[in-house]
């Protein structure tokens, strides 16, 4: 590494910090924003979908060729599903309860996908009544759940790829080696199960672009080396999700993702029907938590905060997944407090009683009091979704405060509601 490396490093990292505090004052200062916080209390999350709108355009414009389904489990809320219809998103789920989400909100059954590889027969059965036609199997006794399917019913067998730089390595619960993979299409022909191509994710908020397109060329090489051994025609590559996206440091973009993948995926857009899940990526920067102070301590290890916003709720990330979201004192946001000097290092709480709800440990903010607001961006995925009502505590309610809101409509909502959209 050369010293000009560690350098750039640093300026990347504060190009973001800046940029993330930039979006993060910008989105206080609106009428909606304060309306929201006013009616609403704290904790709170503000959901702007016209950013998971121009995320998908970004989608789209990097790999215009290949066809995105929305991963629902990243954040199911019905603005963020209405938006990505209407953009002409398609959608990716894994449970009846997501796709009931998604059907109720006017979405073709034939823009979505049931990707989740073990399923029970009856989550089959609903899926192919309600419309479904593309699955993803990746054992013996999943596929032969589909001998009786519909013949248009199309199976898509789910590879494993270990990638030890993702923060979530999905290989290790699912998916099958290039063995097991030509035993399924086998039996699949045996079966007369419609075996339409292979699947596969390399992992969750990965920041590595080649091992993308290492996945996907690994992946076209078995279809291709399968299709002349057993004389079928695959027609459906799905390279799945993980795209990475930017929490307390700088990882790979869209673009960067993608540039790997467009040379790998170019020269078979004619022929194959090429999908994708992306769920964190669309999500993630559109929505915002605000938690105020509950409660100071000064104790061993210094300075402690606890917020009414932890681990157990909105902060579940951290918890599962081992993401850690930013964290700014309002004081810094409006300028308030911005001398350095009067900064230190501090631990944030949760507020449960449990001596692991720790959000944060050597947070860098300005002395605080009972009251005050701290605000964390890029808290779209893998949040409310995740969070569970431990100590009886009522789920953070979501606020809808994108484009067009008005301060009366943000107001107009009653207080209280735990999955608040605001048309």
């Amino acid at each position: 590494m050369t010293d000009a490396t560690p350098r750039a490093d640093l300026r990347s990292l504060r190009s973001l910090l800046g940029l993330r505090k930039a979006e993060t004052s910008a989105l206080l200062a609106t009428d909606a924003a304060r309306a929201a916080i006013a009616v609403h209390g704290t904790p709170l999350l503000l959901l702007d979908p016209e950013r998971v709108r121009r995320q998908y355009r970004r989608l789209r414009n990097a790999l215009p060729f290949v066809r995105f389904h929305y991963a629902v489990k990243a954040l199911s809320h019905d603005a963020v599903v209405n938006v990505l219809a209407d953009a002409g998103c398609g959608f990716d789920v894994a449970t009846g309860d997501e796709l009931a989400l998604v059907l109720g909100r006017g979405v073709d059954a034939g823009r979505v996908i049931h990707t989740h590889p073990v399923k029970k027969a009856s989550e089959i059965e609903e899926a192919i009544a309600a419309g479904v036609r593309t699955f993803v199997v990746d054992n013996d006794t999943e596929l032969d759940k589909f001998v009786n399917a519909p013949s248009d019913v199309r199976i898509l067998v789910r590879l494993a790829y270990r990638s030890p730089h993702a923060k979530s390595d999905l290989s290790s619960k699912f998916g099958v080696g290039a063995f097991e993979a030509a035993h399924l299409v086998e039996r699949g022909l045996r079966r007369g199960i419609r075996i339409a191509g292979f699947s596969f994710h390399v992992g969750s908020q990965l920041d590595d672009p080649q091992r993308f397109a290492d996945a996907t060329a690994e992946t076209l090489a078995l279809m291709a080396e399968l299709e002349k051994r057993l004389g079928v025609r695959f027609d459906i590559l799905d390279i799945g999700g993980g795209f990475p996206v930017s929490y307390e440091s700088p990882v790979a973009t869209v673009e960067q993702v993608a540039a790997a993948l467009r040379p790998v995926l170019e020269p078979h857009a004619r022929r194959l029907d090429i999908i994708a899940e992306p769920g964190r990526v669309l999500v993630a920067e559109a929505m915002t938590l605000v938690t105020s102070v509950v409660g100071v301590a000064e104790r061993a290890d210094g300075r402690w905060y606890y917020l009414d916003d932890g681990l157990y709720g909105s902060y579940s990330n951290v918890l599962t997944e081992n993401v850690h979201p930013l964290v700014f004192a309002e004081r810094d946001l409006r300028g308030r407090d911005t001398d350095s000097d009067s900064h230190r290092w501090a631990t944030l709480g949760g507020p449960t009683c449990d001596s692991t709800d720790v959000v944060a440990r050597e947070a860098l903010l300005p002395e605080l009091v009972v009251g005050d607001l701290v605000v964390s961006p890029v808290m779209g995925a893998y949040t409310t979704v995740t969070a569970t009502r431990f100590n009886g505590r009522p789920l953070t309610p979501v606020a809808v405060v994108g484009h067009g809101m008005t301060t009366g409509e943000v107001a107009a909502v009653p207080a209280g509601a735990v999955r608040q959209t605001v048309p």
